[in-house]
Order: structure tokens, then C-alpha cells, then sequence
């Protein structure tokens, strides 16, 4: 029997990639797509759909989770809260940060694979994310598993997987490219439904990710750096 598992799917790169990397490790996968009152929910949505569809993933599910956006305190929810543009360099926790979102999604998708006899939960956290969201560490998930262990039945066994954990999102990339991963079927920008901004943190993160993996980023943008054109 083939094993299963659930994939949390933004529509953004990183999940994209981590779909592809279970499905090389064997497991089915079943789709689990959360809108939270983020700017982009509609075209993230749009991207997951597509790519389930790419990949005739077992089941789709998605979730509306507005106590997120009600609860506020985020550029990615919030209006009156800037999206600020792109800092590099800083270890400052960033306005985009969703107050423990992780935990609220990881909690749902390890409901879904409870329910469906998944033997893992895959996460497409990567390295680049510790400084600015706490939810992204690796102590966290190593915390979260035990949360996993400890409230789910005697006879399930959950593993909670964060491939890219200790990656940088350019080693994302080229995991993706080299698993044939279709990256314009994928959504990151925090600002617009389309084109991309091109100065978002996210959107940075993404072009910097493709030029030093050695390709273009195939989505469109409203601004590229100088080196993208």
C-alpha cells in the first residue's frame, strides 16, 4: 500500500517543491490549502488548485481560516499594515508575520492526515525564514512533533516533515528544478494577485533564489532587478 501524505500548499515555490519531494519519497499526496484573509489569497488558491490538478493529487481540501485576519497584527492581513519592502539583510521579524500560523496550520493538516491514514505532514519551511518567523525554526517543529505524538490515537504515527529546514531557497530551487517542479503554476508575491511586485521580501527572496540557480523565474513581474532583465 502506498503511503500518504499531506502536504501543506501555499501556491507559493517552497510548497511546490516540498509536493514534489514527497512524491519522490513515495507518498501519495493530499492537498491541504488554507485562505486566511491574506492580500493574494485568491491567486494562491488558484495556484494550488493547478497544481493538484498538474499532479492528480489524491484529494484537495481547503480551509477558510479568517480568525487569522481578524486577529490581526500582520502586513499579509491587515490593510492599514504596509507591506514593506525588501531588507536582506535584516533579522528583524518582518510585518508579514502571521502571529503562529504555523501552528494553526500544522494543526489542521495533522487533523486531515489523522482522518486519512497519513503517515507524514510535509512543510515547506526553509532556512531563510528563521530570523524573521519564529514559526519557522527547527526547534519548533521538533516541539511540534511531540505535540503530534502526544495528542493524536495510541495506533497513529505522524511524522511531521521539514525537507528544506536547513536549506537555503536557492538549494529549494534547484531541488525543484532538477524534480521538474512547473514554478509558474506558483504564486509568491505578498502584495498583488498579478503581476508580482518584484520588491516584496518574498518576491526578492524568489528572484534571488532563480538567478543564483542559474535560470528566470518563469512568472511575470511588475518590477525585475537589473540583473533579471
Amino acid at each position: 500500500m502506498t503511503e500518504r501524505a499531506v502536504i501543506l500548499v501555499s501556491g507559493g515555490m517552497d510548497s511546490a517543491t516540498a509536493v514534489y519531494e514527497a512524491m519522490e519519497r513515495g507518498y501519495e499526496p493530499y492537498f491541504i490549502h488554507t485562505s486566511y484573509g491574506q492580500r493574494t489569497e485568491h491567486k494562491e488558491r488558484q495556484c494550488a488548485e493547478q497544481l493538484a490538478e498538474e499532479v492528480d493529487a489524491a484529494d484537495f481540501l481547503h480551509v477558510e481560516t479568517e480568525h487569522l485576519a481578524r486577529i490581526g497584527a500582520s502586513s499579509l492581513t491587515d490593510e492599514d499594515i504596509e507591506v514593506s519592502d525588501a531588507d536582506m539583510d535584516s533579522e528583524e521579524i518582518p510585518t508579514s508575520y502571521v502571529p503562529f500560523r504555523n501552528a494553526n496550520l500544522l494543526s489542521m493538516a495533522v487533523s486531515y492526515a489523522e482522518a486519512n491514514d497519513c503517515s507524514a505532514v510535509f512543510i515547506g519551511a526553509h532556512s531563510e525564514d528563521f530570523a524573521g518567523y519564529p514559526d519557522c525554526r527547527p526547534a519548533f517543529f521538533e516541539a511540534f512533533q511531540q505535540v503530534v505524538d502526544v495528542g493524536t490515537k495510541p495506533e497513529t504515527d505522524i511524522s511531521l516533515e521539514a525537507p528544506f529546514v536547513e536549506w537555503s531557497k536557492t538549494e529549494i530551487s534547484e531541488r525543484g528544478l532538477e524534480l521538474g517542479v512547473p514554478y509558474e503554476l506558483t504564486w509568491s508575491c505578498y502584495r498583488a494577485d498579478e503581476p508580482a511586485c518584484g520588491t516584496c521580501d518574498s518576491c526578492a527572496f524568489r528572484l534571488q533564489a532563480f538567478r543564483q540557480a542559474g535560470t528566470r523565474d518563469p512568472i511575470a513581474y511588475a518590477e525585475r532587478p537589473s540583473f533579471e532583465n
